[in-house]
């Protein structure tokens, strides 16, 4: 029989196998190993879990259930071999994370946003190009920032009008069909960028004015900035407006058209969810109770539906 020092290497190398990181995750769990190696425990018993979990005490519930979870999910691995393993009830330190309400940018902010990035101040013509484009290819695609700030040149297919996004979240690969609109501000930044930079020219498809690499940080800075130019509303607690929210708005929008041309959303969300590269599809039915008109539009089918067979 395997250790649990040797289980739990065993569990995390065939979970990051399937597609998933476990960054934070497996810290907990070689963390959890020591714990129960340093009080002489060779068994998960739930009460050494919650004893493990609840350490320390003086961070958010929140932490305290995630670490749980990752215990949970090792001690069904672990109970195959080892029946001795105890599995963490789920009602034990419940916590349900409250998700943030997305803001939904209407046409004439996301004009606004674009045309404020046109025109940047203290801004080079190709640094103004490239936000311009990346929020534009945000708006329209349904992309997360980090997608799009790893999209390279090879992944953009301009005769195919495809992208392909690459070993994204949870290791998922997907492609991405663009609109011929779409198609061609990409293709004249393209050949905009590799003017301007020449032979600083690099594999991302997005660069700096140095030809590096763009990263996260300083783009949600432009964006934030952009947006306190057009005089949206300040950013709150639990909602927006964030840069995420491009995603979300593209969600529901899709959704919203699907149910005002009468299409059977049940049998769409599948697609919307691969396209926007979710492990799963319930994170799609999110975006039903997230928009208060969507919410109405489900309502009215389904009272519809009623009617029809009463």
């Amino acid at each position: 029989m395997n250790t649990l020092r040797e289980s739990a290497s065993d569990y995390i190398a065939m979970r990051r196998a399937l597609g998933c990181k476990l960054h934070a995750a497996g810290y907990y769990l070689l963390d959890f190993v020591a714990f129960l190696e340093q009080n002489n425990a060779c068994v998960i018993t739930s009460k050494m879990a919650l004893r493990w979990a609840q350490q320390p005490t003086e961070v958010k519930p929140v932490t305290w259930a995630n670490r749980l979870a990752v215990v949970r999910g090792f001690a069904k691995y672990h109970h195959v071999t080892d029946p001795r393993t105890e599995i963490p009830a789920t009602n034990l330190l419940p916590h349900r994370p409250m998700r943030m309400r997305p803001y939904i940018y209407t046409d004439l902010e996301i004009q606004k946003i674009l045309n404020a990035a046109l025109n940047l101040p203290r801004g080079s013509s190709f640094k103004r190009q490239t936000y311009y484009c990346l929020f534009g290819l945000l708006c329209v695609s349904g992309m997360r920032l980090s997608e799009v700030l790893n999209l390279k040149v090879a992944n953009v297919d301009f005769e195919a009008g495809v992208l392909t996004v690459e070993k994204s979240k949870f290791g998922k690969s997907r492609l991405i069909p663009l609109h011929e609109s779409t198609q061609k501000v990409l293709s004249a930044y393209k050949a905009h960028r590799d003017t301007a930079l020449k032979e600083r020219v690099s594999d991302y498809f997005f660069l700096s004015e140095t030809g590096s690499q763009l990263n996260s940080h300083t783009t949600r800075y432009i964006f934030y900035s952009l947006l306190k130019q057009i005089g949206s509303p300040r950013q709150k607690k639990k909602c927006g407006p964030r840069l995420h929210d491009l995603r979300h708005r593209f969600a529901i929008e899709t959704m919203l058209n699907w149910y005002r041309r009468g299409q059977d959303v049940e049998r769409c969300l599948p697609v919307l969810s691969t396209y926007l590269g979710h492990l799963n599809v319930t994170h799609t039915y999110w975006y039903l109770t997230a928009c208060p008109e969507l919410m109405g539009l489900a309502v009215q089918r389904l009272e519809s539906h009623w009617e029809a067979k009463s």
